[in-house]
C-alpha cells in the first residue's frame, strides 16, 4: 500500500483560509479588511477558519470573559453540582462590583437562573462574582476552574484572573481562543447557549437590553457576547445560523459599538457567501467494498471511523479528487476496525485530508477447502 500521511480528524477538518485562497484566488475575493485589533470567522461544524487577522495576539477580553463564566456554570449544572433553583446569598464583594451591573443587593437571595440571565443578558459584573462564589467559594478559586477548562479546550493563549473581565495585567485571551470556547459552548451546552439570544431581562424592576444589537437584525445571529473596556476597545463574539450552517465570528478592539457590529456583519456575510460546508463521509459510512480471500465471506465493506466535514470555497467541492489505496490481496482473519486502506482528498495538487479505511466487520478464516482454493487462485492471479 502506498505511504500516505495519516492525520487525526481535527487536523483534517481545519482547512486554513490561506490554503483555500491559494487554490482558487480567482473565484473568491479577498477577505474584508477591518479596523479592529484582531478578528476571525470560524465554521462551527468543520472547525475551519475562513478569515483570520491577529487571531493569536493576546488581548484583554473585557466582558467576553463571561462566555467562560457561562461555560463553567453550564458544566456545573450538567454535572449536578449546582441547580438553577439554588439560592445564592449576594456577598459584599459582588454587590460592590463596578461597571455593568445586574443590581443585586448585598445579603439578598438570588437564584442561579437569575444570576445566569444577569451574566449573559445584562453582562452584570456583580452577577458574575456572585455566581463564581456560589460555584467555587471564592472568585479566585473560580478563576482557577476557568483556567482548567481553558486548558482542556486547548485555549493555549488564555489566562483568567476573574469571572467578569475586570481589567488585570494577567487576564488575557485571543480571538482564536474565544472562538474555540464559543464553539464548545454552542455544541456542548445548547440550553445555556440559548440564553444568549434573549434580548432583555428584568431584575429588581430594572429592565436591561442585551448589548448585542445583531439579535434584532435578520442576520441569523443568536448570540453570543459583547465586551468593552478602554484598553480592550469594543468587542463582539457572535454566532449565527443560516440554512442549517453555523458560523462564529470574533471582533476585538474596534472603535465603537457600531463599528463592532458592522465588522461582524462583514465577516459573517463573507463566510456565508463564499464558503460552504459539507459532510463528505458519515460516521461508519461504507466507502467501498473489497474482495477478501480465505474467509467465511469473500466481500467486505470498508468504512471511515469518524465523519469527515470540510469547508471549502463555493465551487471547489466539484474539483475535489478522491484517491483510495487498498492493501493487496487482503486475507482472513480480519478484525473489525482493522485498517485495510486509506482515502485521500485533494484539490489541485494539495492533499486536504487523508483518513484510514477500516473493516466494517470481522471475517473469520474459511474452511480448509476455501483456504486451499483461494491460495491457489491467489497464486495464479499473481502470475506465478
Amino acid at each position: 500500500m502506498k505511504n500516505l500521511i495519516v492525520k487525526l480528524l481535527p487536523a483534517l477538518l481545519a482547512v486554513s483560509y490561506l490554503n483555500l485562497v491559494s487554490t482558487a484566488a480567482a473565484v473568491t475575493p479577498a477577505a474584508p479588511e477591518l479596523e479592529a485589533t484582531a478578528y476571525l470567522v470560524l465554521d462551527a461544524q468543520s472547525g475551519a477558519y475562513l478569515v483570520e487577522h491577529n487571531a493569536d495576539q493576546r488581548v484583554e477580553p473585557a466582558s467576553l470573559t463571561k462566555i467562560m463564566t457561562s461555560y463553567v456554570a453550564a458544566d456545573q449544572l450538567a454535572a449536578g453540582h449546582i441547580a438553577m433553583t439554588d439560592q445564592v446569598t449576594v456577598s459584599e464583594k459582588a454587590w460592590r462590583m463596578g461597571g455593568s451591573r445586574m443590581f443585586i443587593e448585598v445579603g439578598a437571595q438570588v437564584s442561579v437562573a437569575d444570576l445566569l440571565n444577569g451574566v449573559i443578558i445584562q453582562s452584570g459584573n456583580d452577577a458574575s462574582v456572585a455566581l463564581a462564589e456560589h460555584i467555587s467559594g471564592t472568585e479566585e478559586a473560580f478563576a482557577d476552574l476557568m483556567n482548567r477548562h481553558a486548558a482542556k479546550l486547548g485555549m493555549e493563549n488564555t489566562h483568567f484572573t476573574n469571572s467578569s473581565g475586570w481589567p488585570d495585567d494577567n487576564h488575557y485571551t485571543t480571538a482564536r481562543d474565544l472562538a474555540i470556547l464559543s464553539r464548545a459552548l454552542v455544541r456542548e451546552h445548547p440550553e445555556i447557549y440559548a440564553l444568549h439570544s434573549v434580548r432583555e431581562f428584568t431584575y429588581n424592576d430594572i429592565k436591561q437590553a442585551n448589548r448585542n444589537r445583531l439579535l434584532w437584525s435578520k442576520t441569523g445571529v443568536d448570540g453570543i457576547k459583547t465586551g468593552y473596556t478602554e484598553n480592550a476597545g469594543y468587542c463582539l463574539v457572535a454566532a449565527a445560523m443560516r440554512d442549517g450552517r453555523r458560523l462564529i465570528s470574533a471582533v476585538i478592539g474596534s472603535a465603537g459599538p457600531k463599528a463592532r457590529t458592522k465588522a461582524t456583519q462583514a465577516l459573517l456575510s463573507y463566510g456565508y457567501r463564499y464558503f460552504e460546508t459539507r459532510t463528505l463521509y458519515g460516521n461508519s459510512e461504507a466507502v467501498t467494498n473489497i474482495k477478501v480471500w480465505k474467509g467465511t465471506r469473500d466481500r467486505l465493506n470498508l468504512i471511515v471511523a469518524e465523519e469527515l466535514v470540510l469547508t471549502l470555497q463555493r465551487g471547489q467541492f466539484e474539483q475535489l479528487k478522491i484517491n483510495m489505496t487498498i492493501v493487496e490481496n487482503p486475507a482472513a482473519p480480519i478484525a473489525a476496525g482493522q485498517e485495510l486502506g486509506q482515502l485521500a482528498l485533494a484539490l489541485d495538487e494539495e492533499v486536504l485530508a487523508t483518513l484510514p479505511l477500516t473493516a466494517a466487520a470481522a471475517i473469520a478464516p474459511g474452511s480448509f477447502f476455501v483456504r486451499l482454493r483461494d491460495h491457489i487462485k491467489m497464486h495464479w492471479n499473481s502470475g506465478h
